[in-house]
């Protein structure tokens, strides 16, 4: 297994821990759970064009589409740790 940033160890942490098993390997459900939660809770808005530059690329740089970015990256993480 390969390691995991902090952020992404600690909801796989929490993730094995519900699981009752702290080998738990499989995490396809947990990373489309962490995409529909980033949906959920930070949806991209629609695209708007105010003066040469879309809404959706100005909302990218708020702290909404960080927290986006960052639910995103912990479920491309463990994703890619499935080995």
């Amino acid at each position: 297994m390969i390691e995991l940033s902090p952020q992404a160890q600690a909801v796989y942490d929490a993730y094995c821990k519900e699981a009752d098993n702290p080998y738990y390997y499989e995490r396809s459900g947990l990373v489309a759970a962490l995409r529909a939660v980033a949906d959920q809770v930070v949806p991209v808005p629609p695209m708007i064009v105010e003066g040469g530059r879309t809404y959706e690329e100005a909302w990218t740089a708020t702290v909404h589409g960080d927290i986006r970015r960052q639910l995103l990256a912990i479920a491309a993480e463990l994703e890619g740790g499935n080995d």
